[in-house]
């Protein structure tokens, strides 16, 4: 652990959902939620005003829609929150060469590697420097942390939740830590912090004092010895520039076996838009998907799909990782799940036949960039328009879908500068005059004088 806090975590803050409601003014300051919108649907973000409802990731959503009825409930847009996020990478790049994204929301900076001076005042100006830079270029907010380690750093940006700054003062760390519970510390999952609880530890504390030994034989040499290692305070770890990756994965332990179908599937649903993000914040495709599949007795089972091409559409690798988990038996219980993507690339080809075959199955899949229009013998046929996707209509210019059914399609007319909430406005389906758009930038461009 360093003696000074020059380890910077940054995290946006409620991202999907924040970038949401800095495009759509009527939406600010009320419950958001973006994910799946069908009823096997999953959130990815919850704004903080549906959190207050007990709204979160990775929750079905129909469950939210049970809590939070009069929330907004938006497809994602993808290409938008790419676009935000390497606003926000840039922006810490010029901090530091040594920058290390763990998502399009997430990263960690090495400010010493960029010549910040090793002392706290400095190191919370050029913070709250940063929050500032982009709340302006973005319109969105990100909370920071700053730290000796990676470890306390992310714990900072967490207790900064929402658009706030924490720097944890060298020598603070062990009386900071101790009281948090165990699942604080980063690698101890739901099995893990389950058999430390068996054992008498729930504090980081009581990690600590239960000594190596004891941690080396609940879970084993490397497991217990890092633990100890991050419980008293060591974490000497790096912040590692991004690498040429072979793969992208995610993986999640649950503290009880799964044993229900539906729910393994949704699970697998959300690693799956997990694992898109990451390969999309590296700016690659993939090729091959795998899944990973720990069952009740341990034993690990990998399938894997080799598509006709490079991807990085969330709707194909859902699709993939569903048809191998259809060969899977899980009615004994699932300890973990897992998500990956390998044989990567720089660029997509996009497998239309995966594409279709993922429409099909999932007609309201997130990723989904605009509505779609059907063909049925060569001939027109009505549009699906998802709610939260753009549109552009001839006479009233920009907005985005409220919702849609029997035959109609509700937009507010708005855009991310407008002063007050647009106005509402419903026309056919099929009205030749709308049609779907791109996303416009958050900020307001700035015209040129000319001069």
């Amino acid at each position: 652990m360093r003696g000074s806090p020059t380890i910077l975590h940054l995290d946006m803050d409620a991202f999907y959902a924040s970038v949401e409601q800095a495009a759509k003014p009527s939406l600010r300051g009320k419950p958001v939620v973006v994910g799946g919108i069908g009823p096997r649907g999953v959130v990815a973000t919850a704004s903080y005003e549906a959190r207050v409802f007990g709204v979160h990731s990775a929750m079905a959503t129909a469950q939210a829609r049970r809590l939070c009825p009069n929330a907004a409930y938006l497809t994602p847009r993808f290409s938008l929150y790419q676009k935000v996020s390497g606003v926000v990478m840039g922006l810490l790049a010029e901090l530091s060469p040594l920058v290390e994204p763990l998502s399009l929301d997430e990263a960690f900076v090495d400010l010493e590697a960029g010549g910040v001076e090793p002392d706290p005042a400095a190191v919370r100006a050029v913070g709250e420097r940063l929050r500032r830079d982009i709340l302006a270029a973005t319109g969105v907010s990100g909370s920071v942390g700053l730290a000796g380690s990676k470890m306390l750093a992310k714990i900072a940006s967490e207790q900064a939740k929402p658009d706030g700054l924490v720097l944890i003062e060298p020598g603070t760390e062990l009386e900071l830590l101790g009281p948090m519970p165990v699942r604080t510390i980063p690698g101890v999952g739901p099995a893990t912090a389950e058999t430390l609880r068996r054992a008498g530890i729930h504090t980081v504390a009581e990690t600590a004092e239960a000594g190596e030994a004891e941690l080396v034989r609940l879970l084993g040499k490397a497991h217990g010895a890092g633990l100890h290692a991050l419980a008293t305070g060591h974490d000497d770890r790096p912040v590692v520039a991004e690498r040429d990756a072979k793969s992208v994965s995610v993986e999640d332990t649950f503290a009880e076996d799964l044993t229900d179908r539906t729910r393994v599937q949704l699970e697998l649903a959300r690693l799956a838009d997990r694992c898109v993000g990451r390969l999309r914040a590296a700016g690659r495709s993939g090729r091959t998907v795998v899944i990973k599949v720990r069952r009740y007795d341990f034993s690990t089972l990998t399938r894997s799909e080799t598509l006709r091409g490079p991807t990085d559409d969330p709707a194909v690798v859902r699709e993939a990782a569903a048809r191998l988990l259809a060969g899977v038996d899980t009615t004994e219980g699932v300890r973990l799940l897992g998500v990956g993507v390998s044989g990567l690339a720089d660029y997509t080809q996009e497998d239309l036949f995966a594409q279709a075959a993922a429409a099909e199955t999932a007609p309201e899949a997130e990723g989904s960039a605009a509505p779609e229009r059907t063909e049925d013998d060569g001939a027109s046929s009505v549009r699906r328009w998802l709610p939260g996707l753009d549109v552009v209509h001839r006479e009233l210019g920009r907005g985005w879908v409220q919702g849609s059914g029997l035959g109609r399609v509700t937009v507010r007319f708005e855009e991310p500068w407008s002063v007050v909430p647009g106005r509402v406005r419903t026309f056919g389906v099929d009205d030749p005059d709308l049609e779907p758009a791109e996303p416009v930038p958050l900020i307001r461009p700035v015209v040129g004088s000319g001069c």
